[in-house]
């Protein structure tokens, strides 16, 4: 490989959430932290770069988005994902999660319910009900490791409330991408009951080559007039900390709405560096990314490995996208209580419980392999000694 990650690069003192961070949200001191979803390499060279540059300036006003950073976008979409879009469709957002926040805001009222699929990323409910919108559970069958929709119990929770429905695409924390059967049958359901699609695809570029990502607006047309999605270069190219995603959105009528919304907010201006950085990821950062998902696959094998030979009650669910591992650990016989305190207090790492990601999550966590391999090595390590303690 081009890029070298098996360098540990020190992210302590940096205002990292994730370092600097950890101890006060676990309350433990010498964590290993694997838990929120940023990586600990570095950028592409041509992303150091393009902000280096943009530094130098030494004036950071008001800033626009230029014609090359949409056309970035737009040849990106079409040379990775088979989807063709149009510039006027790129909304800007400072992240995703604003994103779910402000078409929660926008398409719905309060009361309205909004149709989410847990385990799944826990912000889709958070945004919901911290706008007093009402959440509603579509739970994922879990058949053996491999999670499926369930259809029958999806179309017997609508009702004239619901208003939106939440999609994670790929999966996040099962790290799964969505089969094209699957996407066209919600799409039809919720087109037939009037329910606004809300795609969240910002994992849609970390797929191994297993896996095949498949944009739900890409579809159809009717898809595509039905729908928002929200995309962004913070999971593809570890820019989080630059505030740029970019939401598409083909129908003009609801892309209206959303933008009055990010203007009624006054969020609908990019800073600085997040613009020139996303245009140089997506224009020079394929070497990059292709080194990233071998090395994170690596990772991935290693862990799965670890685990089966020495810890087998942990077991790590297939991945196709992500650099999230899944991991059941539902043999131990703890509570979700119990399972973090092993982690934290006797293994020391920190880890994402699975109880956040609502109901089906419990007795699972999410582990991050974003970083290092002597860093997962470690906590693979760590996690075994701890095993000692348990009469397992």
């Amino acid at each position: 490989m081009k890029y070298n990650f098996d360098t540990v690069v020190d992210r302590m003192k940096s205002s990292s959430v994730k370092w600097d961070g950890a101890e006060a949200l676990f309350g433990e001191k010498d964590l290993l932290p694997l838990w929120v979803a940023d990586m600990d390499f570095k950028v592409p060279d041509e992303v150091s770069k393009a902000v280096a540059d943009k530094a130098s300036h030494g004036i950071f006003g008001y800033t626009i988005r230029e014609e090359s950073y949409y056309q970035s976008i737009i040849d990106w979409m079409k040379t990775r994902h088979s989807w063709t879009i149009e510039k006027e469709w790129i909304c800007h957002s400072p992240g995703v999660v604003t994103a779910l926040s402000l078409a929660v805001q926008a398409f719905t009222k309060p009361g309205d319910k909004v149709i989410v699929q847990p385990p799944v990323y826990y912000p889709f409910m958070k945004v919901t009900e911290t706008n007093d919108r009402e959440v509603v559970y579509n739970p994922l069958v879990n058949n053996n490791g491999s999670y499926e929709m369930d259809f029958e119990d999806l179309i017997s929770k609508i009702d004239e409330s619901v208003k939106l429905f939440m999609l994670c695409n790929p999966h996040n924390p099962g790290g799964f991408v969505w089969k094209k059967e699957d996407l066209l049958r919600l799409g039809e359901i919720c087109m037939e009951h009037g329910i606004l699609v809300i795609s969240d695809e910002i994992h849609s570029d970390l797929v191994f080559k297993k896996g095949s990502h498949i944009p739900f607006a890409s579809l159809s047309e009717q898809f595509a007039q039905n729908s928002i999605t929200c995309t962004a270069p913070s999971k593809t190219f570890n820019l989080a900390g630059l505030q740029t995603s970019n939401i598409i959105i083909p129908n003009e009528g609801l892309r209206e709405i959303f933008t009055t919304e990010t203007e009624r907010n006054s969020i609908g201006m990019p800073n600085s560096f997040g613009p020139v950085a996303t245009e140089a990821a997506y224009t020079h950062g394929v070497p990059w990314l292709e080194d990233v998902l071998e090395y994170v696959e690596g990772n991935l094998k290693f862990v799965t490995n670890y685990f089966a030979e020495n810890v087998p009650a942990l077991k790590v669910l297939p991945l196709e996208a992500t650099y999230l591992a899944w991991i059941d650990c539902t043999e131990l016989g703890m509570t979700s209580e119990e399972l973090e305190t092993f982690f934290l207090s006797k293994a020391h790492v920190a880890l994402n419980q699975g109880k956040a990601f609502g109901p089906g999550g419990e007795g699972f966590v999410r582990m991050n392999l974003a970083c290092s391999r002597s860093i997962i090595e470690k906590a693979a390590k760590q996690i075994k000694d701890a095993m000692k303690s348990l009469s397992v």
